[in-house]
Order: C-alpha cells, then structure tokens, then sequence
C-alpha cells in the first residue's frame, strides 16, 4: 500500500516514487531511532571456491517482518554484494551500491516501504584456504568456520559438524591460547571463592583453580570441547581423525539477540 501510495503521489512516475520512499524512510528512520530493533535476519555464505565467507546481520522490529520472503531477499542481496566485494569494514560495506544506490540509502528505502527500524548493524568477513557457512533456526544464527586445508569430501562434512557444534555450544575461543586474559584471571578468582566456600585450605586453593579452569578450557574453547556426536573425541581429535592436520584456523559466530 505504501508503494501504490508513492506511485499515485507521484503520478506513476517510477524514479520519483522510489525517491518518495527514500524521503518517507528518513522521516520514519527519525521517529523510530529510539525503537529496539531485536528481531532480523542473519545470512552467512561463501564464495564458489570457499576461500571467502561473510555474515550479515539485518535488525527490524518485528518478527513478522523478519520472515517476510522480500526482507530475507533483501537481506541475502546485501550477503551476496558483500561476498563479490569483500568490504573489509560495516561502514565499507555501506558504501556498496545495491540497485544502483549506496547501501546506506537503499536502507533508508527499505524504512519507508516496511515503516521498521531496518539497519545492517553487524558484518564479518573470513578468507581462507576452506570456508563453512551454517545458517541455523531460520536465519536467526549464522556461522562461519575457516579450516586449515583445502576443501575435499570428507573436510567438508566435519566444517558442517564444526559449525553446527559452534551454534549450540557457542565457544568464546578457539583454543586455550586465544582466550583473554581478564576471562582466564576471572575464573581463577572464581575457582578459588568456590574452593574457599567449600572450607578448602587456603594452601591448595591455587591448585584447585587451576583445575577448575581446565574444566572451563574444555567446556569453552572450540577446539578443547567434546565433539557432540561423539563425545570420546574433542573437535581438534575429530578434525585430526578425519585428515591429517586439519585444524580450524577461525571461526565467526552471530546470533539474534
């Protein structure tokens, strides 16, 4: 209705409605800036060769907006110019023409056709020798995992079970050396309140801590978690299991929310 609007204010004049629009989504960008855009669409591809991979995160207000068929095309358009691109930054990746208009204005266009807060509000891009995108639960999780050898068969599956296993465990590190070091001081103090409650003696509160955080290593570093279809092996086993030396070198988690 807001398009057949457009075209009757404009006397059918194409260009001139779609600029319409783009004034109308302005007006309704101001009025709903202090609005909570938690809903949205979350795309994650890869190019042909998957050496390259992106996510986008495309927020708007409602859910009943974020499945709509045109919003989540919209939403793989921008996946797709970014993947042809390869913005290194969000800003960049504004910059980009979509249908002949800088991505930031076609936003702003989107606004005055769907009347919702709409704004690409997170990008990511992994290059690699072998790149895995998940999408999961309805474009409201994407993952990206970039693996150490060249894509074949059976590297192929384990990248899917990889990338499934990030979406539910969601790990805040690949391995132990890549966790920050104010988490790893955090749950040393934490090991050692829980181990003092329990009326240890102050002597083997260290040790205790330490072991605590072993627990948490493997519990939240990717590469240290117990593979979920089986779980005698962690991820780095399977991956070794599965082709000599294949590790992952990254990974990219996003989520709704």
């Amino acid at each position: 209705m807001d398009c057949k609007k457009a075209l009757t204010e404009t006397n059918g004049d194409f260009e001139a409605a779609i600029d319409y629009l783009r004034k109308r989504g302005a007006k309704v960008s101001a009025a709903r800036a202090d609005r909570e855009a938690k809903e949205g669409a979350i795309i994650a591809k890869t190019s042909t060769d998957k050496r390259s991979g992106v996510i986008i995160h495309l927020t708007c207000e409602t859910d009943f907006v974020a499945k709509n068929e045109d919003f989540v095309a919209f939403a793989n358009k921008i996946a797709d110019v970014a993947l042809a691109n390869k913005p290194s930054t969000l800003d960049a990746l504004k910059a980009l023409n979509i249908d002949g208009l800088p991505l930031s204005e076609k936003l702003t266009e989107q606004v005055g056709k769907i009347g919702e807060k709409i704004d690409v509000i997170r990008y990511e891009l992994v290059e690699g020798n072998n790149i895995v995108a998940y999408i999961h639960g309805a474009n409201r999780m994407g993952v990206l995992v970039s693996l150490s050898l060249p894509v074949n068969d059976n590297n192929a599956i384990a990248g899917k079970d990889v990338a499934m296993q990030i979406a539910a465990m969601n790990p805040i590190a690949l391995d132990k050396d890549d966790v920050d070091p104010g988490i790893i001081n955090r749950e040393i103090e934490i090991g050692k309140e829980q181990a003092r409650a329990e009326g240890k003696p102050d002597s083997m509160l260290e040790k205790i801590a330490q072991g605590k955080l072993g627990k948490f290593y493997k519990e939240s570093t990717l590469l240290n978690q117990e593979f979920v279809k089986d779980n005698s092996k962690t991820i780095a086993q399977m991956l070794d299991g599965i082709e000599k030396g294949l590790t992952v070198k990254s990974f990219r988690r996003l989520a709704l929310g």
